[in-house]
């Protein structure tokens, strides 16, 4: 995925860089804070520069502090942040190129359109791209050992679905209800049935077939409970024999 986001930077060696590679990683910051991101002044880039020196990780550390990274365990994730980072400050600066004006003015009509609603609840008056909320956010994952995202939302939404499914009351007076047992599948694996002639969409290919698998192995599950439901109502019939006639 590096290999996409280096290209649409313009990144000379796009199609070279390896992010395990100790020097790649490094060459790959600096580029960045010169040439996108442009958050520290030319004379503070100094340490990030130097990229020989011992102290570079604790430098880079405080480089993702500074630029407000929410990703502070796996520097590859970080890495992956700061090159979305840098992609939407390119689409910031350059957004007319990318935008239709047309596009813009249907949807400044459509948000003018909407009444302007106050709710009571203070769910709704929270501010979802605050320090503080991505940092509850990252505090529940790492309670629940979900993995960061670079977009804390998406974070959000993992830690939801393992509440809802894995901590649900049902769930917590029979553990053992939510286990998964059994061997795990090996889906990378297995044969996709057909090759889209890169490696990484034919994996992600794979990803999306498991999940549409689960998918419909969930709705079916709904199905079979709706007709246990109607067979419970339908194989014992309740009758008012006050109403019944005999004869004509």
């Amino acid at each position: 995925m590096f290999e996409r986001k280096l290209k649409a930077l313009d990144y000379i060696d796009w199609d070279k860089v390896n992010g395990n590679d100790v020097q790649h990683f490094r060459k790959l910051v600096t580029w960045l804070e010169d040439q996108k991101i442009r958050h520290y002044r030319i004379e503070d880039r100094k340490e990030l520069r130097d990229i020989n020196s011992e102290n570079w990780p604790q430098t880079f550390a405080k480089y993702c502090s500074d630029v407000a990274c929410p990703i502070t365990t796996c520097p590859l994730d970080q890495l992956e942040w700061l090159l979305g980072f840098a992609i939407r400050l390119e689409f910031e600066d350059d957004h007319k190129n990318y935008q239709q004006a047309t596009g813009n003015k249907a949807k400044n009509k459509q948000e003018a359109a909407v009444p302007c609603v106050k709710s009571s609840n203070p769910l709704d008056n929270l501010d979802f791209e605050s320090n503080d909320f991505k940092n509850g956010v990252n505090v529940i994952a790492k309670i629940l050992q979900v993995p960061q995202h670079p977009n804390h939302l998406i974070t959000l939404e993992a830690c939801s679905k393992i509440v809802c499914k894995r901590l649900n009351p049902s769930a917590l007076e029979n553990p053992n209800s939510v286990i998964v047992k059994g061997k795990a599948f090996p889906i990378l694996e297995a044969d996709l049935g057909f090759d889209m002639g890169d490696k990484v969409l034919n994996t992600a290919a794979k990803i999306l077939r498991l999940l549409y698998i689960h998918d419909i192995r969930d709705l079916q599950t709904k199905i079979n409970e709706a007709i246990v439901s109607v067979q419970n109502i339908t194989a014992n019939p309740k009758t008012d024999t006050k109403l019944g006639k005999v004869g004509i």
